[in-house]
C-alpha cells in the first residue's frame, strides 16, 4: 500500500504489510521480524483485527481472517465478530483512558520510542 487505510466510522488509520487476494477476498498481512511464539500475540492479533476492519471499510468485503508472519512461521487468524467485538471495547479503552489522562508508556525500549510515530508528542518519551 501507498497510503494507509481509513475509516472515518471508526476514526481508525492503518497500514498493514502487505494485502493479498484469495478470490475476490482482500487478506491483511501483518509481518513481524522476530520469531514465532507458539500463538500469536494478543497485541499482534488486534492489530491485524484493527487490518480486517479497515480493509472491511475501505474495500466493502469483510475478511474472512488475516495472516501474521512472523520470521520463521505464519499464522492465519480468523477474524470472527468476537474478535470484532473485542478490537472495538480495546480501542472504547485505549480512547477512554487518553481522555481521562491515564494512557501511559508501557515499556523501557528506546528503540520502540526511536520507531513511534507519536513519539513528538509524547511527554513519557525515552528518546528525543
Amino acid at each position: 500500500l501507498e497510503r494507509p487505510l481509513f475509516s472515518s466510522r471508526f476514526s481508525l488509520t492503518g497500514k498493514p504489510d502487505y494485502l493479498v487476494a484469495d478470490g475476490r477476498d482482500v487478506v491483511p498481512v501483518e509481518v513481524k521480524s522476530g520469531p514465532a511464539p507458539a500463538q500469536p500475540y494478543l497485541s499482534h492479533v488486534l492489530q491485524l483485527a484493527a487490518y480486517c476492519l479497515l480493509v472491511e471499510e475501505c474495500y466493502r468485503r469483510r475478511p474472512l481472517y488475516g495472516i501474521v508472519k512472523y520470521a520463521d512461521r505464519a499464522f492465519e487468524v480468523e477474524y470472527t465478530p468476537e474478535l470484532e467485538e473485542e478490537l472495538l471495547a480495546t480501542l472504547e479503552d485505549m480512547r477512554s483512558a487518553l481522555a481521562r489522562g491515564y494512557a501511559t508508556r508501557d515499556h523501557d525500549d528506546p528503540g520502540r520510542c526511536r520507531a513511534c510515530g507519536q513519539r513528538e508528542q509524547c511527554d513519557q518519551r525515552l528518546v528525543s
